[in-house]
């Protein structure tokens, strides 16, 4: 079964921006080539369902999480927002959200960047400690997202 999950999924950073099967559409990693080669798309929608790859708080420059906290929380959080809008929705719609973090000490540094990208309801979350993430990165952002009618 595995690798019926994963085939595809390496076939897809070959396909365009938007592409589609069997009722699911892909966004993949077009945002640097070097991304563009990843073996996993940055979101898969299915229906109304965005489900929303894992995301790193990098530095577009420099590929490199950034060495303070509080920006690379807000990178992180800019890099979700840029693919759920790439997809057509909205922060809003996001219904579950989980973190990963290799320090739980920064919570209240993720939660006042996180604050800022929603209205009103927040969708539901984890916050899960880790020992490492790629690049150094301090999170890790995945979300499923839910398109809201009108």
């Amino acid at each position: 079964m595995f690798a019926r999950l994963l085939i595809p999924t390496l076939l897809l950073a070959t396909v365009p921006a938007w592409a589609s099967d069997a009722g699911r559409s892909y966004i993949t990693n077009d945002r640097t080539a070097a991304r563009a080669s990843l073996p996993f798309s940055e979101a898969v929608r299915v229906g109304k369902t965005l489900y929303v790859a894992g995301h790193i708080g990098i530095d577009p420059a420099t590929d490199q999480a950034a060495s303070n906290a509080e920006v690379e929380a807000r990178q992180v959080m800019d890099a979700v927002k840029a693919t759920v809008e790439k997809a057509g929705y909205k922060m809003d719609d996001l219904v579950s959200v989980t973190v990963y973090c290799t320090d739980l000490a920064l919570y209240d540094t993720f939660n006042s960047a996180y604050r800022t990208y929603f209205h009103e309801k927040y969708p539901a979350r984890a916050f899960i400690g880790v020992a490492k993430l790629l690049r150094g990165a301090h999170f890790e952002v995945m979300g499923v997202a839910v398109k809201s009618a009108g």
